[in-house]
């Protein structure tokens, strides 16, 4: 062990020779590698100290052993076949050629010699190790195992769906492709079980996106599931450019542009489930990626009651919902359920007796007994053209999809101001930044005073497993950070990880949201024009309940973890009132 411990000095002197990292740098990663464990070279290859490539040239001089570019090799399968896929994962190891009773290997690690010994044992050889960067081995472990064999992918495809359990439904505008030839192209058996199985997978995991991203060597398919990227198989990225075809020709998209992006959307049916898919295809180096967005309607939640606010915040939506007039402001980033709360919210006040129009971009879901229309910017309907032609549809209740500049912001106003309740969306993080943005949009402050009866600010957590939650002693920073008090009732829990949840510890999201009221006094400080810290402090003393705290109510009644919490409620959400 000595001597390996002499190598790694050697190294790192070597490393400081040529001017690649100076001794403090080497301080800071050993520092972090006794507090947090790891490779010494992941952790220097992590911050940003030395390049992986360097790394390699340094290892291969003072060790003799020669780098490799895995990218210019085609390794034969009787040569892959050598090591076990479960061991080449965890290893990070490759067989690269057998002569005779050598067998060589590439590896991103080559002081380990534990894993040339049980190398050794495994395949019976000689062990000849080449160094290669830890990155292209992880691809080509992708491209030799995982998605290697056309017999592979068939089974994957016959466990996951039976024939036919899978039809694309045609909305009556499709349009026949005149290319007869394409079509029979992307219709072959191995490209539409692929397709399919793609799509099954996302449905099957609960996922709200699809990416199918070609790399270099291989093609990567990762889905969203519960706001964070998983990685599934990998397809042979020779079958990129039928598969993104055979997607083009499902959402009629012209099947020959491959310079510009693209985007449509198209509807299949999975045993006896339609599902609504929006893609979007975009020219990359390597070829065109496509994301897909999923609209399970079996999954969607539209019950206000069971999005999973808090009550408080809940009686404070449905108040502002049942105004006959006014304005209901919902902000946060992308994907945090706004749209999903701005329905919702349609829904429990749809009546008969009322007319509700929404404008959307594009339209999610289709509600029954509502009025809604898809913006179409290149023809000239924007958000603030529907405004204006929806005042004169005698509506009650008025939805628009997102308030992106002055013009819709003025128009939403106007028809608050004239009898309508209006619903929309803004782009900022908190509540009291809502109406911060507002003024800055050019919106004078006594309009917002007059219109604006309710903001909210909404984020989405993940939920821990029920199947497999177990109690967990919470860290001590972490306890503090959060201001979570010492006691019996403070107990957390987290997911331990199991089948149910795919061994990630949770499964499903719930909301959190933080609910602004124009109250006498905050009009008093808009008017006055005060900054969007002063607004917040007011807020929270007319009992406002920050997305933090919401997240520590959620913790404490074991619904989410410290970690999720801490990952959505970034900024200015410290629980002190000052």
């Amino acid at each position: 062990m000595s001597d390996l411990l002499s190598i790694k000095d050697r190294i790192m002197k070597r490393l400081c020779e040529k001017k690649l990292l100076v001794e403090n740098d080497i301080q800071k990663a050993l520092d972090i590698q006794k507090e947090k464990g790891g490779k010494i070279s992941d952790i220097l290859v992590g911050m940003g100290l030395v390049s992986r490539n360097d790394l390699i040239s340094v290892l291969s001089e003072e060790l003799g052993i020669p780098p490799i570019d895995l990218s210019r090799y085609q390794i034969s399968k009787e040569v892959i076949d050598l090591i076990p896929k479960k061991i080449a994962k965890n290893y990070h190891v490759l067989p690269v050629s057998k002569i005779g009773d050598f067998l060589t290997v590439a590896t991103a690690d080559p002081l380990n010699v534990f894993v040339t010994d049980d190398i050794a044992a495994i395949t019976g050889c000689k062990i000849s190790l080449v160094i290669a960067n830890n990155r292209d081995i992880e691809e080509a472990i992708a491209q030799y195992y995982e998605a290697g064999v056309t017999e592979a992918i068939d089974k994957i495809i016959d466990d996951m769906r039976a024939p036919g359990d899978i039809e694309v439904l045609q909305d009556e505008q499709d349009f026949a492709m005149s290319s007869s030839e394409l079509m029979r192209l992307v219709q072959d058996a191995p490209v539409v079980k692929i397709t399919d199985m793609v799509l099954t997978e996302g449905i099957k995991r609960r996922a709200s996106d699809i990416l199918i991203e070609p790399m270099e060597n291989s093609l990567r398919i990762r889905y969203r599931v519960d706001g964070i990227l998983q990685e599934g198989e990998r397809p042979p990225k020779k079958i990129h450019a039928a598969l993104i075809s055979r997607l083009k020709v499902m959402s009629n998209l012209n099947i020959a542009e491959r310079r510009l992006p693209q985007d449509g959307r198209f509807k299949i049916r999975v045993h006896d489930r339609e599902v609504d898919f929006r893609i979007s295809v975009l020219p990359s180096s390597n070829g065109e990626k496509a994301a897909l967005r999923v609209l399970d309607k079996k999954q969607a939640t539209l019950d206000i009651e069971r999005l999973g606010f808090e009550k408080e915040a809940l009686e404070e939506l449905k108040k502002a919902a049942s105004r006959p007039h006014g304005m209901m402001l919902l902000c946060g980033p992308t994907g945090c359920g706004k749209t999903t709360t701005l329905y919702s919210i349609l829904k429990y006040v749809d009546s008969p007796e009322k007319n509700i129009i929404t404008a959307e971009d594009p339209i999610e879901y289709q509600l029954e007994g509502i009025n809604q229309l898809t913006v179409r910017p290149e023809l000239g309907l924007t958000f603030a053209n529907s405004l204006r032609s929806f005042l004169r549809q005698d509506p009650d209740i008025i939805m628009v999809g997102e308030i992106r500049d002055f013009d819709t912001v003025d128009i939403a106003i106007k028809a608050a101001l004239t009898g309508h309740l209006v619903l929309s969306t803004l782009h900022t993080t908190t509540a009291a930044g809502s109406v911060t943005r507002l003024v800055n949009m050019g919106v004078e402050p006594f309009l917002i005073t007059s219109s604006v009866v309710l903001v909210a600010a909404q984020r989405l957590v993940r939920r821990i497993c029920d199947n497999c939650k177990e109690p967990h002693k919470i860290d001590k920073v972490l306890s503090e950070k959060l201001q979570l008090k010492p006691g019996a009732g403070n107990m957390v829990y987290k997911g331990k990880g199991c089948k149910e949840c795919q061994d990630t510890g949770y499964k499903g999201r719930v909301g959190l949201i933080e609910t602004l009221p124009l109250t006498m006094d905050v009009r008093k400080l808009v008017l006055e024009g005060i900054d969007e810290s002063r607004l917040k402090q007011q807020a929270r003393k007319d009992g406002m309940k920050t997305l933090r705290e919401n997240g520590v109510s959620k913790i404490l009644k074991g619904i989410t973890t410290v970690e999720e919490v801490l990952r959505v409620t970034v900024g200015d959400q410290e629980i002190p009132l000052n």
